[in-house]
Order: C-alpha cells, then sequence, then structure tokens
C-alpha cells in the first residue's frame, strides 16, 4: 500500500502522508503496455500497487536488453530522464497487467519546494538506485549466470515465474536455451 511505502521512511508524519497520496492519481496498465517508452520525456513517477516491469533499452542492432525489473511496492520512473527532463534511454514495459499510483513532476518539484521532507525521500531514492546499479554492476562482473538467477529467485520468488523466459535471459545475459538448463537444477 502506498502509505506504508512513505510511512517506511520515517520522514513524513501521517497528515503529510495523506497530503501527499491526494497528488497521486491512479492508472492501470495492461500486460505489454507501457509507462514510458525510449526517447520520451519523463514527466511523471510512480508507486507499483501491483504489477511487474522490465526495463530495457535497444541496441543498434535492434536487440531488447533487459536491465531491471520493477516489482510491487516500489517506485517506477526512468530516474535520470525524470531529474533532468531528458528523453528516457529506456523503455518501462509491464509485463502483467498492472495498477500504479502516479504523480506527476511538476507535483513533485511543488511539494519539494513546500516540505524539505520530499528533499530527504528523494535523497534516499537517489542512495537506493545507486546501490541497486552498483550491486548489479558487481553481480554482472563476479557471479555466473546460475547465481544471478538464485540471486532473483531469492529476493523475488513470487514474481520470477511470472517473467517470460525471453525476459529473463536478456537480464542474466545468457540465451533461452541456457536459461532452461539454470532452471531445471530447480523444482518449481
Amino acid at each position: 500500500m502506498i502509505q506504508d511505502y512513505f510511512r517506511s521512511f520515517n520522514i513524513f508524519s501521517d497528515h503529510e502522508i495523506t497530503d501527499l497520496i491526494q497528488n497521486f492519481t491512479p492508472r492501470e496498465i495492461r500486460k505489454s503496455g507501457y509507462f514510458v517508452k525510449e526517447g520520451d520525456r519523463c514527466k511523471e513517477i510512480a508507486f507499483i500497487q501491483t504489477g511487474t516491469f522490465r526495463s530495457y533499452y535497444t541496441s543498434d542492432d535492434g536487440t531488447e536488453n533487459t536491465f531491471c525489473f520493477r516489482f510491487p511496492n516500489n517506485l517506477l520512473a526512468p530516474y535520470s530522464a525524470f531529474i533532468t527532463g531528458d528523453p528516457s534511454v529506456e523503455t518501462m514495459q509491464a509485463i502483467t497487467d498492472s495498477k500504479l499510483w502516479v504523480i506527476q513532476k511538476r507535483e513533485v518539484d511543488h511539494l519539494i519546494n513546500k516540505n524539505m521532507n520530499w528533499t530527504k525521500l528523494l535523497k534516499l531514492n537517489a542512495e537506493h538506485e545507486y546501490l541497486e546499479l552498483e550491486k548489479r554492476f558487481f553481480q554482472l562482473q563476479k557471479d555466473n549466470a546460475t547465481e544471478r538467477y538464485v540471486s532473483l529467485l531469492q529476493n523475488h520468488p513470487q514474481y520470477v515465474l511470472e517473467i517470460p523466459l525471453q525476459y529473463l535471459a536478456s537480464y542474466l545475459g545468457i540465451t533461452q536455451r541456457h536459461l532452461s538448463r539454470i532452471r531445471k537444477q530447480f523444482s518449481f
């Protein structure tokens, strides 16, 4: 629940959270729909109530390279495009039917000017994004595909089975055939 997410930071009072929630609007995105596409400007950020998203970029040869998954109770936005206003270098696509709570960037900017707690939240979010990026970088450098798959299973077991094999294989940096061999090691 979105209130619990903001409460978990121990920054906002219940009254601030109530005021904050009023700035969000609900949105549903069907499976295979997009939150943002590569080249679009990002003017909003979302909280994922239900559903799973993948973030990918398209290489020069047209290959879609999945580099991130987003699960419920997390924020969703191409972070650098949200901050800079530049076109997004990534696409965020729903893997399942999804329900979001969306807030416009202009509202976030207004809240920042009105309440310093928003600056604290954005700082914590930026730190979280950095740590996730660093973790992913080292995982790709140090772990083999099986270890990366096990990590995904340990952290998000309820969602891994929803992710199509081609997206999982792309995320792990292997072929679908290799992923099938890895999956056979685990009982489902």
